[in-house]
């Protein structure tokens, strides 16, 4: 008789906190959350265009700040996830150009080359490397052209799967919150079991 009134006791306890209020305290948690989540994406956003402003200056130090700095924000903040990283194209295409004018500078092969691709292309492009590579493969000494790696100049960044800022901190509460639901659905369910059948002979 003693663990019935018990069984009845937790019974009333539980059903004092409406399932309802949860929900709302669930759903305003949610949108808080979003709203959080969504600064933090458009922060990342910001310091991404920072980089790619300063990669068409084009001062090497200003790009060092501005990658640190999108770096630092992406590893600490929650929904900054960059998808394929952020490419330093302008970067790249000047580092391109840098290594022609040398190499045109110390052997006639790589001018020939130029006089060939220059007039075919109105401004620096893809094809115009491409044709460029082409021609100095006619000439045994146009291996001695290095040209920068291209994957040195993508920069992929990490964000956490949780963070403690306002974002993740608004996350947690809503997983705690919807697991309070869960936890109270279930355990009415099991006391309303144990009343209609394990306490039905007492």
């Amino acid at each position: 008789m003693v663990d019935k009134k018990r069984v009845r006791r937790s019974l009333k306890q539980l059903q004092r906190i409406q399932t309802w209020q949860l929900v709302i305290l669930l759903i305003l948690a949610v949108f808080v959350s979003a709203t959080f989540l969504r600064l933090n994406n458009v922060e990342m956003i910001k310091r991404r265009e920072a980089v790619l402003s300063a990669d068409k200056v084009g001062d090497n130090e200003i790009i060092r700040q501005r990658l640190y700095d999108l770096q630092r924000y992406v590893t600490a903040h929650m929904n900054t996830d960059m998808g394929k990283g952020i490419y330093l194209e302008a970067s790249y295409r000047r580092d391109v150009q840098t290594a022609y004018t040398k190499a045109s500078s110390n052997d006639n092969i790589y001018k020939k080359a130029q006089e060939v691709c220059a007039p075919q292309f109105t401004s620096w492009s893809q094809a115009y490397v491409q044709c460029t590579i082409g021609e100095l493969a006619k000439y045994p000494a146009s291996s001695e052209l290095k040209l920068p790696k291209a994957d040195t100049y993508l920069h992929v960044y990490v964000a956490p799967l949780i963070s403690f800022d306002f974002a993740g901190l608004s996350v947690m509460v809503c997983i705690v919150i919807l697991t309070m639901i869960i936890v109270r659905l279930v355990s009415v369910a099991i006391l309303k079991i144990l009343l209609r059948h394990h306490y039905k002979t007492i």
